[in-house]
């Protein structure tokens, strides 16, 4: 039987919900290739993977002292944005251009797994302490970069990871002049 209140820690249902998602977010920050073809191949995952982005972002934000409610919003907009835009980068490249033998992939695959290697995001928060926050930021930015660097691997079925590190370097490279295109519109 299934509760009717959203997370109700009594209710088996949630309370398998919310195991399955707190191993993922340790699997997937742990670069736990297992975690993600679990993630991957689970269609129902999707919303779990916008969470976690939403939960990095948020650790970004607090992370940068950001506490004003439309700097916050502004930000998760600017992340769920990109991170779309990253996704779809990685699949035309991962699946058109760079594909392996193996590779067998689609943009829920990739958004799944993609969304996950968000997980160390959330230790950005630790970026507003005195003096060592700065360095822990950018520790936890950098760690996200090696999660989404197997998260691409395993979506795509690649069997070398400098095929998914040339995908992920492919896509930032298009995705940051796309980005820096906008900006100088605007201006």
């Amino acid at each position: 039987m299934e509760c009717r209140l959203a997370f109700d820690l009594q209710c088996p249902v949630c309370e398998e919900y919310m195991s399955t998602l707190a191993n993922r977010l340790l699997g997937s920050a742990s670069l736990k290739a297992t975690s993600y073809e679990e993630i991957e191949s689970d269609g129902r995952a999707n919303w779990q993977a916008v969470g976690v982005v939403i939960l990095s972002s948020l650790g970004a934000a607090v992370g940068i002292g950001n506490f004003s409610m439309s700097g916050i919003l502004a930000l998760l907009c600017v992340a769920l944005a990109t991170w779309m835009i990253w996704v779809i980068l990685t699949v035309f490249i991962g699946t058109q251009l760079l594909p392996g033998n193996e590779t067998r992939s689609n943009f829920g695959q990739v958004l799944r797994t993609t969304g996950f290697s968000a997980a160390p995001g959330i230790f950005r928060a630790l970026g507003i302490l005195p003096k060592i926050g700065w360095i822990l930021f950018l520790a936890a930015t950098i760690w996200m970069l090696f999660t989404y660097v197997v998260a691409v691997r395993q979506a795509l079925d690649y069997t070398s990871t400098s095929r998914a590190v040339a995908v992920c370097l492919l896509g930032w490279l298009i995705h940051g002049m796309l980005l820096f295109g906008f900006v100088l519109a605007a201006f």
